[in-house]
């Protein structure tokens, strides 16, 4: 092939590869698709800042190398005279191109063992949430909030009744109206969302009821597996409110798809009080049997 026809495949080539990213940049809902999410929790920065400079060395790595391949192949080639030099090693080559990598991975190593351990470490937490993994729904259990234990204050969160509908075989209903507001969320919606405090680090402990499971909510920057006997541990500490979506991260049996994850973020005054609410729901039922038990004698002493 002649260097004319060389340079134009490589061209048609990077225009196929504008092209096609390109559809794929216009056709993301949101700015920034293609990258990490930032998140929306005080940790949420530390993998987006180590991916972004992950990439940034695995591409200047990239540009050298491929750059020196294709200077090789188009100017030293064979048809312009060129004549291959007869030497086998370069001590001190070798010593540069070993080294430099090893520097490399160690700095990125160091980065991401000190991003680790500060997700890992769950000391201060203000609120404890239990999370326990079914197939295919999540089960919340409130632990404490504030240095208070919270008692019987938990619910079973499974996809929501409109997905679930419009999910089955031959429904005939459209995926694409299944909407909150604007927002499309089909098979990204629940029954009951798990609700947080803004601005607390909330500590979770998860876990698995059956196989293995994988939480994961993008905007808090991590995902954890749920492991059967097994209480895995990380944090969060929500910066807006709002409503943050995830999934189950691991494929964990036929309807591993219909296993969605929902938080819901609220100011500290109103989960305060939606948390009042559910500790006097959850112990209302307890009133009901004495009350039963007083009114039988008076039923009985009437007849």
């Amino acid at each position: 092939m002649t260097s004319g026809g060389i340079r134009r495949s490589f061209t048609a080539a990077a225009a196929l590869a504008l092209a096609s990213f390109g559809s794929v940049a216009l056709a993301a809902p949101g700015p920034w698709q293609l990258n990490m999410a930032r998140g929306a929790s005080t940790w949420s920065q530390v993998p987006y800042h180590l991916n972004n400079i992950a990439l940034g060395v695995c591409t200047v790595i990239g540009v050298l190398v491929f750059g020196a391949m294709f200077v090789a192949m188009f100017r030293f080639r064979k048809s312009r005279g060129a004549v291959a030099e007869k030497w086998s090693h370069n001590t001190t080559v070798e010593v540069i191109w070993t080294t430099i990598p090893v520097l490399i991975l160690i700095t990125l190593a160091y980065l991401a063992t000190g991003g680790l351990t500060s997700w890992a470490d769950t000391t201060g937490s203000q609120m404890t949430v239990k999370v326990t993994g079914y197939q295919w729904k999540w089960r919340y259990d409130y632990v404490d909030y504030m240095g208070k234990s919270i008692d019987k204050v938990g619910f079973m969160s499974k996809l929501d009744s409109q997905s679930d509908q419009t999910r089955q075989l031959g429904s005939g209903l459209d995926p694409f109206a299944v909407k909150v507001g604007d927002e499309s969320t089909y098979l990204l919606n629940v029954d009951k969302p798990l609700v947080v405090p803004v601005d607390t680090k909330i500590r979770f402990v998860i876990t698995s009821g059956d196989v293995i499971h994988s939480w994961w909510v993008p905007a808090t920057g991590w995902k954890i597996d749920a492991i059967p006997g097994i209480i895995n541990a990380a944090w969060a500490n929500f910066t807006a409110p709002g409503t943050y979506r995830g999934q189950c991260a691991e494929l964990c049996g036929q309807d591993h798809g219909f296993m969605p994850i929902v938080v819901v973020v609220k100011s500290k005054a109103d989960f305060a009080k939606w948390l009042a609410e559910q500790e006097a729901h959850s112990a209302a039922p307890a009133a009901a049997p004495q009350t039963a038990q007083v009114a039988a004698p008076a039923v009985a002493k009437q007849g």
